[in-house]
């Protein structure tokens, strides 16, 4: 598998210009393509490895086989928590409270993150329909394996009628996640795209259901996802 410069600088939390200093100076495998520099993972790996440097993130991160691999919701959502009854203004304070206790990040990245998104412009909402969004920082973070989160916050109000909608519904649910890596970034998408395709969530929100439901609601759903990924290695 191979990286782009850009992917690799994400994966060691560092900018690109640091990286062409590590080509320069400490002899970084890469390979030229055109203008494009591609770097092999496994020699990156290998050559981080020798130097003491963290290469267990982002892109670099190991990719665990089988059920290790499927993306497990309930415990980021009961990081996260679930919030009731929030006002609309009070968003900015909730998504930086939901930083500020970010499971496997040190002190100094849950207060960057904190004050990131008490700034306008800091969280994208990401509407998709039927009342919900999926808010997630605006823009990439790579923190590990070990770290990300999720919170289901359930609004007084409803987001303002500026704010972009994909259907005439009110927003008043949101997903708000911080994914551990880019990579991860797309699998919650896809995988809370999934939860709320299968009205399972919407169904029991609907219903008034109580936080344990709404968990147990959740973790069906994982289980369901993993059943599914062993069916795909087998076949």
């Amino acid at each position: 598998m191979y990286l782009n410069l850009i992917q690799l600088a994400e994966s060691f939390g560092v900018s690109e210009r640091v990286v062409e200093g590590w080509i320069r100076d400490e002899g970084l495998p890469h390979t030229p393509d055109r203008s494009v520099l591609l770097f092999d993972r496994a020699q990156v790996a290998q050559w981080a490895v020798s130097r003491g440097l963290a290469a267990q993130a982002g892109f670099l991160s190991v990719e665990k086989p089988g059920l290790a691999s499927v993306l497990q919701l309930c415990p980021l959502l009961r990081s996260g928590g679930i919030w009731h009854d929030v006002l609309a203004t009070g968003l900015a304070e909730v998504f930086a409270r939901v930083a500020a206790a970010l499971p496997g990040a040190t002190p100094p990245v849950r207060e960057m993150l904190a004050q990131r998104f008490r700034t306008k412009g800091g969280v994208t909402m990401a509407p998709i329909g039927g009342g919900y969004a999926l808010p997630h920082p605006s823009t990439r973070v790579t923190l590990g394996r070990d770290s990300g989160t999720m919170a289901l916050i359930l609004l007084r109000d409803s987001l303002p009628p500026q704010e972009l909608r994909v259907d005439e519904v009110p927003i008043n649910r949101l997903l708000f996640f911080i994914a551990p890596s880019p990579r991860a970034h797309l699998e919650m998408v896809g995988r809370i795209s999934r939860l709320l395709s299968a009205k399972s969530l919407r169904d029991a929100l609907d219903a008034g259901a109580t936080d344990d439901v709404i968990y147990e609601v959740i973790t069906a759903a994982d289980s369901a996802a993993a059943k599914l990924k062993i069916t795909e290695v087998k076949a």
